[in-house]
């Protein structure tokens, strides 16, 4: 029964093209810019889960998870995956700005499935953080930066080698 479908999309690869085919079949499926947003805020915010949902919704990440931290502030960091497009990650930056106090660790992309971003993440040590100043963060800011100059630049913030026995400047 599954199969008529399947020998259906292979007679029309042969006959017209796979791109043509594919074609056909990518405008049916809408893409989602991103697919989830994992956020981890301090304990204080637990009151205002609905108000910062609302946020994240008007800046179009509408999936979003929300977890709080017992005790502390998260780190300040953010990460997310190479298909993230520029407008959402500049979206999720701000908000992250907003809601953790600041921005001053990336996640290298690598760690992350394509559409993914995670903010405050607790989840990953000292040898995938990668540490940025405030000016950096506002070059990535930058609303003149198309989705791929944005990976560019947050690819060769997040590739340099970490030295696991340097002195880390902690947040």
């Amino acid at each position: 029964m599954a199969v008529l479908p399947v020998l259906i999309v292979f007679m029309l690869t042969v006959a017209v093209g796979e791109s043509a085919v594919t074609n056909v079949f990518a405008d049916a499926v809408p893409v989602v810019s991103v697919s989830r947003v994992e956020v981890v805020l301090a304990y204080q915010y637990r009151t205002r889960e609905a108000e910062i949902k609302k946020d994240f919704a008007q800046a179009g990440l509408t999936n979003v998870h929300v977890q709080y931290a017992r005790m502390g502030q998260p780190p300040q960091n953010i990460g997310m995956g190479r298909d993230v497009p520029a407008d959402k990650a500049r979206e999720a930056i701000r908000l992250a700005v907003k809601y953790n106090l600041g921005v001053g660790i990336l996640l290298p992309e690598r760690l992350f499935p394509p559409r993914f971003i995670t903010i405050a993440s607790s989840n990953y040590d000292d040898t995938v953080e990668y540490l940025i100043t405030q000016d950096t963060l506002s070059k990535l800011q930058d609303p003149a930066l198309s989705t791929e100059a944005f990976h560019r630049l947050y690819r060769d913030l997040t590739s340099a080698v970490i030295d696991p026995k340097a002195p880390k400047a902690r947040y």
